[in-house]
């Protein structure tokens, strides 16, 4: 089945279906888009992203704080914990670390990126992670309170070939976004043909990053074929295989979506 496995429908642009959120989903269906994980980023949102998993059969939520979401109210894990309760809310985050944009709120991304760590050891849901320039302090608090069980997702990456390798020994998966596609992205090019397939999840995280040949229009989630399509190329394998164990992948890291 192919999958987005991040998204934001709460936030895609929806000017070509003439503000309808239900188009969009009806052209990701079209395109073969069988599941879609729509991901939480602040505490204001939660309430209206586990919504749109309760609306549509095949879509689901998860619930975080995104780290660069500076002005967002501090999650308690109880919070978390309160919302990771429901059926169709399948992960915690997204979560994580990111210096590139942020970096004099290091320590406060530190908190609430542990605090999201202990909650999906709790909740025992795999969680969310972004990072971006911070590796070291990614894969030290990863090491030190992630659940190796339910483990989780190192969303849309761009990180080193040893950053993932890293994860992955921590039983984490690696999403491949439509970065994968632009032309300056050899480097994420070459971890994406090392990692195993069946550690392989692929996303728009729509609306940002639009895979050529979308780049620098609005993202939504049917064009993670393109990216799907893409990444099998890359590895030399079908699209059918890549969909087949992608999706696999997706059911057995998230088992409340299957």
């Amino acid at each position: 089945m192919l999958i987005d496995s991040h998204c934001h429908l709460d936030r895609l642009k929806l000017d070509k279906y003439d503000g309808q959120l239900d188009k969009a989903i009806a052209a990701a269906r079209a395109a073969g888009v069988g599941t879609m994980l729509c991901v939480g980023t602040d505490l204001e949102h939660m309430d209206q992203v586990v919504a749109l998993a309760e609306t549509y059969t095949d879509v689901y939520a998860s619930v975080g704080v995104h780290p660069l979401e500076d002005g967002a109210a501090t999650p308690s894990i109880d919070e978390l914990l309160r919302f990771s309760q429901h059926d169709k809310v399948v992960a915690i985050g997204e979560t994580g670390l990111d210096y590139h944009y942020a970096p004099e709120t290091k320590i406060r991304q530190h908190e609430h990126f542990v605090l999201h760590l202990q909650a999906g050891a709790q909740a025992r849901l795999p969680v969310i992670i972004h990072t971006r320039d911070a590796r070291d302090d990614t894969l030290a608090l990863m090491r030190e309170h992630a659940d190796k069980e339910c483990a989780g997702v190192m969303h849309c990456f761009t990180e080193s070939w040893d950053m993932a390798r890293a994860a992955m020994d921590m039983n984490f998966m690696i999403s491949i976004s439509g970065i994968v596609t632009f032309r300056n992205a050899q480097a994420l090019r070459d971890v994406a043909k090392q990692v195993p397939l069946d550690r392989l999840l692929v996303e728009t995280d729509s609306p940002y990053l639009a895979p050529v040949p979308y780049r620098g229009k609005p993202n939504e989630p049917a064009y993670v074929a393109e990216v799907a399509r893409y990444v099998a190329e890359l590895k030399g394998v079908s699209f059918e295989t890549l969909v087949e164990a992608t999706g696999n992948n997706f059911f057995r890291l998230f088992p409340k979506a299957g």
